[in-house]
């Protein structure tokens, strides 16, 4: 099993102009630098609590386009686990398994019904070549290969588990080291906003990040452009948490096809851990399509459990 990633640029020491890999290399301006090293120097020997950072994630999906036929067309979700175990010098598992489909709602239940009740599908209703089943599979499970074996990945770079360890535990902190990745990641000024905004989530479930860096993280992403506060809320196992919204820019396509996205995050702001994270996709013009998916988190945190293939839930 392969994982691809991009290739990362070395991240540059502020105010010294001098190639730098490491989370000390992004400490923001003169103004704020001392305080960061007294915090990071704090945490640099927190130790792992566990043989594995390990994340347990179901992801149901519906759409773009329904199945069956005629009068009998009906919206099926798709199912998948997905788990990922981290040790602390970077080695990681990965198990995935296909937890099967199943028709909606209770209507689409019934046009299924009508339908024939097929356990198989291999043609959307509008004949497009799919391969979906009621039945989970096997599944399957190993070790992450082609990647850094020592080192963990965010925001376009690889770091240690000690520098993870060290991210800065402060909104302002933490804005200034993810703008700083951002820069020497070649991201354009006008998308360094969006970078942070869509790497702040991953802070809050796939990293063995400290609470308070997550807390930071957290409370960076509710100050940023277009994040909303949706109030309290519960995600698919009845959890409550806070809820947020992120609208994503509108893009128009030369066909005249318009795409508009947008993320809902629902966070345990006692744990500071994500609890679920959806995103649904809206395409309108010559046809319409709607999709969305829901990534619940099942699991998160230190586990002495070996990597295996995912149990179902």
């Amino acid at each position: 099993m392969k994982l691809a990633t991009a290739r990362v640029r070395p991240l540059i020491a502020v105010g010294t102009g001098l190639a730098a890999v490491g989370v000390a290399a992004l400490l923001g301006p003169p103004s704020v630098a001392k305080a960061s090293q007294t915090q990071l120097a704090a945490a640099a020997s927190a130790p792992a609590e566990g043989a594995y950072w390990h994340t347990r994630v179901l992801t149901q999906r519906t759409g773009p386009r329904q199945m069956g036929s005629g009068a009998n067309r009906y919206w099926v979700v798709e199912q998948a686990l997905t788990e990922e175990w981290t040790a602390p010098d970077g080695k990681t598992w990965l198990g995935y398994r296909n937890a099967g489909a199943y028709p909606k709602s209770a209507a689409d239940r019934k046009a299924w019904r009508r339908d024939g009740s097929p356990a198989k599908w291999t043609r959307t209703a509008d004949g497009q070549v799919v391969k979906l089943s009621t039945e989970p599979d096997k599944g399957h499970v190993g070790p992450v290969r082609g990647r850094d074996s020592d080192k963990f990945f965010l925001a376009g770079q690889w770091l240690t588990y000690d520098e993870v360890q060290r991210l800065p535990a402060d909104p302002n902190g933490l804005k200034s080291w993810l703008s700083e990745a951002a820069r020497v990641s070649r991201v354009k000024q006008n998308d360094v906003d969006q970078f942070v905004t869509g790497t702040l989530p991953e802070m809050l479930h796939r990293l063995p990040a400290p609470k308070n860096v997550r807390a930071a993280a957290y409370q960076l992403l509710q100050t940023m452009p277009a994040v909303r506060s949706q109030g309290q809320s519960k995600d698919g196992m009845g959890r409550a948490g806070a809820a947020l919204s992120i609208d994503h820019p509108t893009v128009v396509q030369k066909n005249g096809l318009t795409i508009k996205e947008q993320t809902g995050l629902i966070v345990d702001t006692g744990t500071m851990l994500l609890l679920s994270k959806s995103r649904t996709t809206a395409i309108s013009g010559k046809l319409s399509l709607n999709e969305a998916t829901t990534d619940t988190m099942l699991e998160t945190g230190w586990t002495n459990n070996a990597p295996a293939v995912p149990a179902l839930p």
